[in-house]
């Protein structure tokens, strides 16, 4: 029972703050958060918990793997010195002091490395829904950084619990071993999961199962690397990654769609719950504190969040000079970015399940556990309820504007496709067994099509944009006195329901096709209602 109350208290919180959340302009995560908070007032919540194999072992690897499937592998590439840094540099000396600052609060040192290496790591759900704004490749090294580090965070997380518990020794050779094990192991292991999972999906030509190993895919790589004490979270993102190359090749549109629509609603929804039941857990995290004072465990909260905002900061105001001193290549001066980005960068590194989920699964023998579970929570509250809101603000000071790039790369591909499509035609025609007078109708419309995109590129005027915008407001409002009819067809008993599905399946495709073209979308008050 619940359980099932869980579920629907979840549903309700996220139906309701994503909804405020658009409407006001708000970041989602802090107001799932807060929710999550407020349900936790609830006395029938109270004994609700957020299992930490949860996060680790099903959350976790879907989200990442669909993070990594939609990320750019060429801005990844360009940007992956600053990314190897961020993710493996920065997380140590960001759980050294973190560490630092709970020692001196008096945490001894077992815990505070335990905490510290909790912290970490920046989140990569949050930095994916509150980075979405950015430019493209700013964007990309958040979401790269927060995919990769959790791998760097984990292994010291396992290292301190280790040591505490008296279970490990840290030595040179021990420590490198960890990480090299960590590190390469979770990108075979990546490798092979996702050469398997490819194998596999060609051979399939049902689109339902083509979804089920597109879920499988990112559980078995994760579960695998866990096993042989490897990255989990590398190797789901090298199987994202890989994968989302080989998907335009080798698997067909139904496929692709039909794994595009449902792996994008559970994320989407897995991602909203999520940050709900960190909010309840936040609030359990109060409850449970017993070894410290609720003023001297806010005193830590405020001191390590001041210790993981700062090293940040201080790691992209001084490394970025040290970089330029050592490499003067003229494609590096290139990638060099302002002070205003690098502050953008700086503050956009938010904490959150990922962190939670390691300082649960503190056993509960490790002393101070409670204020452990406490201090992350909190550093997880300040940075999705205090930083997150003030990111579009810096933005805005930054004067980072979408640098039109992406919209001119998909104009000059779109053109370029056209053009030999229709180039192709003849011979086209001639393979599928096409008559003269379909293949010059299509021809018309193919070139009818190309003279508006050519007058239209992404820096010309609003003349053609204009035409094609009215074209697209006619087709569909075409489609929407199609969908009446059909539907007036099925109410008067000419054609039976299914029928009427099967068309409507058609007519829904064309409009969601016009509705997300490129030249903008429709306002609600010009919207055609079916």
């Amino acid at each position: 029972m619940l359980s099932l109350l869980l579920a629907v208290s979840v549903g309700v919180a996220v139906l309701v703050c994503t909804s405020v959340a658009r409407q006001f302009r708000i970041a989602p995560p802090a107001l799932l958060l807060l929710a999550g908070v407020l349900l936790g007032f609830l006395p029938m919540l109270r004994a609700a918990h957020l299992p930490p194999e949860a996060v680790l072992l099903l959350f976790l690897p879907v989200l990442l793997y669909w993070e990594s499937f939609t990320s750019s592998l060429r801005e990844i590439r360009t940007n992956l010195r600053a990314i190897l840094l961020l993710s493996t540099v920065l997380v140590a000396a960001t759980a050294a002091v973190a560490a630092t600052a709970a020692h001196l609060l008096g945490m001894p040192w077992g815990p505070a490395w335990v905490l510290g290496a909790a912290v970490a790591p920046t989140d990569a759900t949050a930095v994916g829904v509150l980075g979405r704004s950015l430019p493209r490749r700013i964007a990309t090294t958040l979401r790269a950084e927060s995919l990769v580090n959790d791998g760097t965070a984990l292994v010291i997380y396992a290292l301190a619990v280790g040591v505490t518990m008296g279970e490990e020794h840290v030595g040179l050779a021990s420590v490198s071993g960890r990480f090299v094990l960590a590190y390469l192991g979770g990108i075979a292991i990546g490798f092979a999961l996702a050469w398997l999972s490819v194998q596999t999906r060609k051979r399939l030509d049902d689109p339902f199962q083509h979804n089920i190993v597109a879920l499988a895919t990112p559980l078995a790589a994760y579960l695998v690397a866990e096993e042989v004490e490897a990255s989990g979270v590398l190797a789901v993102v090298v199987s994202g990654l890989w994968v989302s190359r080989a998907a335009p090749r080798l698997f067909s549109a139904d496929a692709r769609q039909y794994v595009q629509t449902v792996m994008a609603f559970l994320t989407a929804l897995a991602n909203a719950a999520l940050f709900v039941l960190v909010g309840l857990e936040v609030q359990s995290a109060v409850r449970d504190l017993t070894t410290v004072g609720l003023a001297q465990a806010l005193g830590a909260v405020v001191a390590v969040s001041a210790a993981v905002i700062g090293v940040r900061f201080a790691w992209l105001f001084t490394s970025p000079y040290a970089i330029r001193l050592l490499d003067r290549r003229p494609r590096q001066r290139e990638l060099r970015l302002g002070a205003r980005p690098r502050t953008v960068v700086a503050s956009a590194g938010f904490r959150g399940a990922v962190s939670l989920a390691a300082a649960l699964a503190v056993p509960e023998s490790l002393p101070g556990r409670d204020v452990i579970v406490f201090v992350t929570a909190g550093v997880i509250a300040v940075t999705l309820v205090v930083q997150a809101p003030l990111l579009p603000r810096i933005v805005r000071w930054a004067r980072l504007v979408d640098d039109g790039e992406a919209a001119r790369e998909r104009h000059r591909a779109e053109i370029t496709a056209g053009e030999e499509a229709m180039a192709a035609l003849p011979e086209l025609a001639g393979e599928v067994g096409a008559d003269r007078e379909v293949a010059d109708e299509l021809r018309h419309e193919f070139g009818r099509r190309l003279g508006i995109m050519r007058e239209d590129g992404p820096d010309n005027g609003d003349g053609a944009r204009r035409r094609e915008e009215q074209d697209r407001r006619l087709r569909l409002a075409a489609i929407a006195h199609k969908h009446a009819t059909v539907v007036r067809l099925r109410d008067e008993g000419v054609i039976d329901d299914e029928v009427l599905q099967s068309i409507q399946t058609t007519l829904d495709f064309e409009e969601v096709q016009l509705r997300h073209h490129n030249f903008g979308d429709i306002s609600p008050g010009d919207d055609t209602r079916r």
